[in-house]
C-alpha cells in the first residue's frame, strides 16, 4: 500500500491503565504502597516475600517460570473482579527468568556460556513476561504494579564525570527492559539533609539528618532513575494509607469493580 498524507489519522493515548515500576531502600513501605492501589492481587515470585503488617492481600505464589506464565493467562482469562496485579519482587522475577534460560540452554548458571551471552537470552525472556504484562493491561485493563530492591550503580555520562545514582536492583539489560516498559517509575526514599558542625581546630564534619518521612521521587535526578508519562511532579510525599489517592489524580480513572 502507498503512503500518502492522505493517509494520516489523528490519534490520542488510549486510557489504559499503568504499568508502574516502584522501587526503593528497604523498608520503606514499597509493599504498603502497592497494597493501597484498586482491588490489588499479589504475585509473588520469591520466598520471603512478605506483604506488609496488618494488610490482608490476595496472593498467588509463583516458583518457576510456567507457574509465572499460568498466573499472568488466569488473570487475562478468569473471571476476576480484581483491578491491579502486583509482582513483588522484580529480583525473585528475574531469578525465575534466569532459571528458565539455563533450563531451555541446558545451562549450569546464567554464566555458563560467557561473555554475557546468558543474560542477553534471559533479556529475550524478559520481553516474554513483558508481553504478558502487557496482555494483561490490554484485555482487563488492569493496573501493573513491580516492587524491586534498589542498587546504586556507577553511571557514566558522556557529557559529566562519573557519578553514581541509585537504581532498581537488576541486571542492566533487565533493567533497561523493565524501565523501558513502564509508564511510572517511582523512587521511594527517605529525606535527608546533609548538616555540617564545627569540630574545632577550622575543621568541620559533615552528617546526615532526617524524619520519617517517606517521598515518592517521580522523575529523573543525578541521584536516581525515576520518571512517568503522566506530568507527575518530581516528588510527592507518601503518607501510609494516601499514596495511591496521591498518584491517582494523575491517573487514568480506575477500572469500576463489576
Amino acid at each position: 500500500m502507498a503512503i500518502s498524507l492522505k493517509s494520516i489519522k489523528k490519534k490520542t493515548a488510549a486510557e489504559l491503565q499503568p504499568i508502574f515500576t516502584i522501587y526503593g531502600v528497604p523498608k520503606v513501605g514499597k509493599s504498603s504502597l502497592a497494597s493501597e492501589f484498586p482491588r490489588p492481587i499479589f504475585i509473588q515470585t520469591a520466598e520471603g516475600e512478605s506483604v506488609p503488617a496488618g494488610v490482608v492481600a490476595e496472593t498467588l505464589e509463583v516458583r518457576n517460570y510456567a507457574e509465572l506464565c499460568e498466573a499472568i493467562t488466569v488473570l487475562v482469562s478468569d473471571e476476576h473482579n480484581y483491578g491491579t496485579a502486583i509482582f513483588d519482587s522484580t529480583t525473585g522475577l528475574e531469578n525465575i527468568i534466569r532459571a528458565e534460560a539455563c533450563a531451555r540452554n541446558g545451562w549450569k548458571n546464567i554464566e555458563d556460556p560467557g561473555y554475557g551471552k546468558g543474560y542477553k537470552i534471559a533479556a529475550g525472556i524478559f520481553l516474554e513476561y513483558i508481553d504478558g504484562i502487557m496482555t494483561l493491561r490490554r484485555e482487563r485493563n488492569m493496573s501493573i504494579v513491580q516492587l524491586g530492591h534498589c542498587d546504586i550503580s556507577r553511571f557514566d555520562s558522556p557529557s559529566t564525570d562519573p557519578y553514581s545514582r541509585y537504581r532498581i536492583n537488576l541486571h542492566k539489560d533487565a533493567a533497561d527492559i523493565v524501565e523501558a516498559n513502564s509508564d511510572v517509575i517511582a523512587f521511594v526514599n527517605f529525606k535527608a539533609s546533609i548538616k555540617k558542625v564545627d569540630a574545632g581546630f577550622n575543621k568541620q564534619l559533615t552528617h546526615a539528618e532526617g524524619g520519617g518521612t517517606r517521598w515518592m521521587f517521580l522523575e529523573e535526578r543525578p541521584s536516581h532513575i525515576a520518571g512517568n508519562r503522566f506530568g507527575m511532579p518530581h516528588e510527592l510525599q507518601y503518607r501510609k494509607g494516601e499514596g495511591y489517592k496521591a498518584l491517582a489524580k494523575y491517573l487514568p480513572p480506575a477500572r469500576e469493580a463489576a
